[in-house]
């Protein structure tokens, strides 16, 4: 078996993932009508249901409902990993260039047994334990002296990189932070050095009290739109409370969080019926879980635009849509 291997790009400063274990054949890329298909139809040869598990596979980490006679959520090692725990983190130059072994670790988080639900679908109380899940499998990767970074985020959809109907999230833990990271950071502790503020508090402070761009809050969490948002009907889900790591989370935000989450995914559901999208848990760093300039986030993508050659030569976003025209489609 190949081994996978992480490069360092010298004229972006930003790491490649090459992971051999996930790659496909040229003429796999191409587009197949009968793909969407599929995607919807895979519940008999789904790996996530029941019927079709794998005794032999590692489960990680087993949640069970309420009747203790099932599991509510299981995390299992990805059967394709992007990084291998396996690896070692030295790293090494091949001439000019610097090069590393793929370590890390990549989880897949199986959300609910019912392999036609979402989270937009899902109650309130399954959503609590979907969470309770990220918290611990975060936790226990963090135990890890190696990993740098830990990100939980969910592809929903064929358009959004997933490639089974079945709910679910990933979690992949690696031994890196990447440049595009390293610049918020940069960015956030500027902003904290000259005004002695977080800039996310900031941001958060003025949204609530301007308005125009939140979607819905509750008591410890508010979701808007963000005053630049890169696509449309993108949504920020961000506690009141300053924290840098998501993994400090009490029980308390686990199900404001929940309750919060689900009613921000159910208006895309509703009101883009059932688009595909992306999110991501944006925490903080190792070392940086005290830092006063940072704040967790939830980062909401609805994948209703495809970048085109501008965005890939410029790096700049083009919204066709407006923040506070999209908040208030998904708030009214």
């Amino acid at each position: 078996m190949e081994t996978g291997q992480i490069r360092l790009n010298k004229v972006t400063g930003e790491w490649v993932i090459y992971a051999p274990s996930r790659r496909k054949r040229p003429q796999d890329f191409q587009q197949n009508s009968q793909d969407s298909i599929a995607f919807k139809q895979s519940q008999n040869h789904c790996p996530f249901c029941s019927d079709n598990e794998n005794k032999s596979e590692q489960v990680l980490l087993e949640i069970k409902n309420n009747q203790q006679d099932h599991w509510q959520t299981k995390v299992v090692a990805n059967k394709f990993p992007a990084l291998n725990f396996h690896e070692n983190s030295k790293r090494s130059l091949e001439g000019i260039y610097m090069t590393m072994s793929g370590y890390g670790h990549h989880e897949v988080v199986i959300e609910s047994p019912d392999h036609q639900k979402t989270i937009a679908t899902l109650s309130i109380s399954e959503i609590i334990v979907i969470i309770e899940t990220y918290q611990k499998r975060y936790l226990k990767l963090m135990e890890d002296k190696e990993i740098m970074m830990v990100i939980i985020f969910r592809n929903h959809g064929k358009g959004a990189g997933a490639s089974l109907r079945h709910p679910h999230s990933q979690i992949i833990a690696s031994s890196i932070v990447p440049s595009h990271r390293r610049l918020q950071e940069a960015e956030a502790q500027r902003y904290f050095d000259h005004w002695a503020r977080c800039v996310y508090c900031d941001i958060l402070n003025f949204e609530i009290n301007e308005k125009s761009r939140v979607i819905v809050e509750n008591k410890l969490f508010v979701s808007f739109v963000p005053f630049a948002a890169e696509f449309p009907c993108e949504i920020w889900i961000m506690p009141k409370q300053h924290q840098a790591d998501f993994g400090s989370i009490t029980s308390e935000e686990i199900t404001a969080f929940a309750t919060i989450l689900k009613d921000s995914l159910s208006r895309l559901y509703n009101k883009l019926n059932n688009p595909d999208y992306n999110y991501v848990i944006n925490t903080a760093a190792r070392y940086k879980a005290e830092e006063p300039q940072l704040h967790w986030y939830c980062q909401i993508r609805p994948r209703l635009t495809t970048p085109a050659g501008f965005e890939l030569g410029s790096g700049i976003s083009i919204n066709p849509s407006i923040p506070e025209v999209d908040a208030a489609f998904l708030r009214d």
